[in-house]
């Protein structure tokens, strides 16, 4: 008689699971996109970043929410709605620095899994959509980082948005209607605030939420790179499954969670120990009201924009530099077909195409520096010199890529068991 429950709640159970699958597949998509989604045994330490900006996606959704509770949207109330949020709402500032931390940390990891993309062709054939839907997202998260910006209402962030609604107005003939029409006004206001706050609570995240859906959608479509740059579908056992392809779930949930918690450690320690870090991630001028009669002594946009800030300060002519910083990012876009090499891994590619990697690098980490740092003869040489690199690397990226000689790319994945 004591059996009886025991042997009944299974049945019920399973009874309920096909009465949910008979409506909503879940079964079915948590075999495809999961427990036999087929992903390289080889995924080394860059694979991480993927799944860390899923993580921090989800953090900054969550914070935000919390934030807008208290938050005042008006020029008037929403400087002193942020310190009221930071001193008198419980648990309030650890969201505030949280959210503050999760955008720095957002731009890190994106920047960290195209890197990761860049050394192993993850955008080459059959890669190509799955790269530029990548790029669509970094664009919305650009833009979504630049309004949320504003919010605070601090002089960095209202002079910020000066300078940068401004470039606009530098286009022939279109720019200053564009600008206007940014800012819904003739200059940063109550009506610029409302208007960026609509767009960085509800339109931009619907947009980047429905991009990564499609990202994710193209990935699982096209399969995985990996480190060799093989298509580990091409060899495949008698049952269908690749040779070199290990189920997602458990193996690389149970490895992202290891990444998850050593990432989490060190995001609350920034949060916790040093959530300003020193006004590279809050500048030490936000925390004074916006006074558009009192201009900061040095403007600069926060760090993960100053790489294609120190690009546009590079220039003498403006227009000359809006275009330049336009075309640092539209290329990007177009690295599928620009690169020419014979094979997608940093790992069988010339010692030319492992140096231009690295200078390209190089070139975008000093751009960021210089971009940081107030105007100098020095400052500006050195931004000249890494715009040069950053633009050789993309527009000779045709004819540097087939140079030197590539090795052999093995027929199977090369892996070493831990």
């Amino acid at each position: 008689m004591s059996t009886g429950p025991s042997t009944q709640a299974p049945g019920r159970m399973a009874r309920f699971g096909e009465w949910i699958d008979e409506r909503l597949p879940v079964s079915s998509f948590w075999k495809a996109h999961v427990s036999e989604y087929y992903a390289p045994k080889n995924f080394n330490f860059w694979y991480y970043f993927g799944s860390l900006a899923m993580l921090v996606l989800v953090i900054q959704i969550v914070t935000g929410i919390f934030l807008t509770m208290n938050y005042k949207p008006s020029a008037a109330e929403a400087f002193a709605s942020v310190e009221y949020i930071m001193r008198d709402v419980e648990w309030g500032w650890l969201i505030r620095y949280m959210h503050s931390t999760g955008a720095s940390a957002f731009f890190i990891v994106v920047y960290l899994h195209m890197f990761r993309a860049m050394m192993y062709g993850s955008y080459r054939k059959p890669r190509e959509l799955l790269w530029v839907i990548g790029m669509a997202i970094y664009l919305v998260l650009m833009a979504e980082a630049f309004m949320g910006y504003l919010l605070p209402w601090g002089q960095m962030s209202y002079w910020g948005a000066q300078v940068i609604v401004s470039l606009f107005g530098a286009i022939p003939v279109v720019g200053e209607g564009l600008a206007e029409w940014i800012r819904g006004d003739y200059f940063i206001s109550d009506i610029t605030l409302n208007r960026f706050f609509a767009f960085h609570v509800i339109a931009l995240p619907l947009i980047l939420l429905l991009l990564v859906v499609v990202h994710l959608a193209a990935l699982h479509e096209v399969g995985s790179n990996n480190p060799d740059g093989i298509e580990i579908k091409k060899n495949k056992g008698p049952d269908g499954v690749p040779l070199d392809g290990i189920p997602f779930h458990p193996y690389y949930t149970v490895k992202d969670l290891v990444g998850t918690v050593v990432f989490l450690g060190v995001f609350f320690l920034v949060v916790f120990f040093a959530p300003e870090m020193n006004g590279l991630f809050l500048e030490h001028a936000n925390f004074e009201p916006a006074d558009r009669l009192k201009t900061p002594e040095h403007i600069a946009p926060v760090w993960y924009f100053t790489p294609f800030y120190a690009i546009l300060r590079a220039v003498p002519d403006k227009l000359f530099g809006v275009i330049l910083m336009g075309l640092a990012i539209a290329l990007l876009f177009l690295l599928p077909w620009l690169d020419r090499s014979p094979v997608k891994s940093i790992r069988y590619r010339s010692p030319i195409a492992k140096l231009m990697l690295g200078l390209f690098a190089l070139s975008f980490i000093g751009l960021g520096y210089f971009g940081l740092q107030p105007v100098t003869t020095v400052g500006t040489i050195a931004s000249r010199l890494f715009t040069f690199v950053y633009f050789a690397f993309l527009l000779g990226m045709p004819w540097w890529s087939r140079l030197g000689t590539a090795k052999q790319e093995p027929e199977r994945v090369t892996y070493e068991s831990h």
